[in-house]
């Protein structure tokens, strides 16, 4: 994998993570929480989004490409 796009989805995770968790503190989330007792599904793809996109940059920047 290259690592310009190894670099862009690690910042695209970053991104989508950090949208996860300010929509997990939001308003729709809160009452959503209130009432299920959990957060809204959008906040938990967000987050889970997030963490794949962050895991394929980590994964993508270790792993690098090896030219002979």
């Amino acid at each position: 994998m290259n690592k310009i796009v190894s670099l862009a989805f690690l910042a695209a995770g970053i991104v989508v993570a950090l949208f996860g968790l300010s929509e997990m503190n939001s308003f729709t989330s809160d009452i959503s929480r209130m009432f299920t007792g959990a957060p809204t599904d959008r906040s938990i793809w967000m987050l889970a989004g997030g963490a794949a996109l962050l895991v394929l940059g980590v994964t993508g920047l270790a792993t690098g490409s090896r030219r002979h």
